[in-house]
């Protein structure tokens, strides 16, 4: 016989088990979110749990069950449990997206709120082919193996590469007008190449990608982020100007390689803050030099384009440019893009990864201003 939890030391350790188990797509715990339908026990130590779904083909429902099962065997006394995997009614789901998303589950977008603690990076180059968006996941994996909540929207809508070098396949899982990304290494993720069929081209005007970078900005559910990365097109076009529109506080981040051509290139990408804006958060050098078996170092691409950008880009925008880091060439960090695993997540002792990691540790430490925040403060 199966009743409702009467023990209260056995409940009270049951509900603890739950509230441990992070819904995989909104990370956040399946108590707080109001899945738990129901919970009973009965004599032998056999617990029944009901676990409400945002929708009926929730992608990550044998996660869900495992890791509650997992959560529930660790709680002395239980000997079995059973998780009946259940879906919201519609009436659960509209008190769903109004908890995530505030009072009347209102639109918008979340990182633009005076109370947004979120640093937004813009990450820019002037030509493709430099490694911006290695770059862009492997910040951002490593701020998030830092404990940091991180997002990615892959906003180079024509070469999107994020969701391969993530290794994510999973397609966002939409409840209703809110989309939820997929997570992989603890970044949650965000790309039109989610939404087409195969290796189909997208060919879009720039109304359209405006458009779409807007959806992605209100409609994709991030949650609380410390930081959110956008990997930009190569360039200053469409998607640069519809990123100072959407998200004006966006601070730009410009990957170069070490060649002067490439830094000429690249002033570009960085100086259009002079017209948004916008901060530049600094320069980060991809591709500065192949280390050597015997320790020495051969600049493949020449040297000082990072170091030139920084210098140019500090003059056209009157305010200090730093320098963030030089990356060094290593076949590991291809690799691991081909694979699927970021460098810092698959070889974080490598000097690639080590050198991500010091940029990532650097961006981390800058603080959010609060200049037009609300405080709470009341005068006494």
């Amino acid at each position: 016989m199966s009743t409702p939890i009467a023990n209260s030391q056995l409940a009270e350790a049951i509900n603890n088990a739950l509230a441990t188990v992070i819904d995989p797509e909104l990370r956040r715990p399946i108590t707080e979110l109001g899945m738990v339908d129901s919970v009973s026990v009965s004599d032998d130590g056999r617990v029944r749990l009901a676990v409400l779904l945002t929708i009926a083909g929730c992608p990550l429902r044998d996660t869900i069950t495992s890791d509650s099962e997992k959560a529930l065997f660790a709680v002395p006394g239980v000997t079995a449990v059973d998780v009946d995997l259940k879906v919201m009614s519609q009436a659960q789901r509209d008190a769903l997206k109004e908890k995530l998303r505030g009072p009347g589950g209102q639109r918008g977008i979340p990182f633009n709120q005076p109370d947004s603690l979120t640093k937004v990076f813009a990450v820019a180059s002037g030509k493709g082919g430099v490694g911006k968006s290695s770059v862009t996941v492997n910040l951002a994996c490593a701020l998030a193996a830092q404990g940091l909540r991180v997002g990615i929207v892959d906003a180079d809508v024509y070469g999107f590469s994020v969701p391969g070098l993530m290794g994510i396949t999973q397609a966002p899982t939409r409840v209703d007008d809110m989309i939820l990304p997929p997570v992989a290494y603890g970044v949650k993720v965000i790309s039109i190449g989610m939404f087409v069929t195969g290796n189909q081209p997208v060919a879009w005007r720039g109304p359209m990608l405006h458009r779409a970078l807007e959806q992605f900005l209100t409609d994709v559910y991030f949650g609380d982020l410390d930081a959110l990365f956008l990997d930009l097109p190569p360039g200053t076009g469409d998607i640069a100007i519809s990123v100072a529109q959407l998200l004006p506080k966006a601070e730009i981040l410009v990957v170069t390689t070490p060649q002067a051509a490439a830094a000429d290139v690249a002033e570009r990408a960085g100086a259009i803050a002079t017209q948004t804006g916008q901060k530049v958060a600094g320069v980060i050098e991809n591709m500065s030099y192949l280390e050597m078996p015997d320790g020495g170092r051969m600049e493949l691409f020449g040297s000082g384009g990072g170091a030139v950008l920084t210098e140019r880009l500090t003059a056209t925008v009157g305010a200090d440019v730093p320098l963030l880091g030089q990356i060094p060439l290593d076949i590991q960090l291809r690799e691991g893009g081909d694979a699927g695993v970021p460098i810092v997540i698959g070889q974080p002792g490598t000097p690639a990864a080590e050198s991500l990691a010091g940029i990532a540790a650097r961006l981390a430490a800058v603080p959010r201003g609060l200049a037009g925040m609300k405080l709470g403060l009341q005068p006494r």
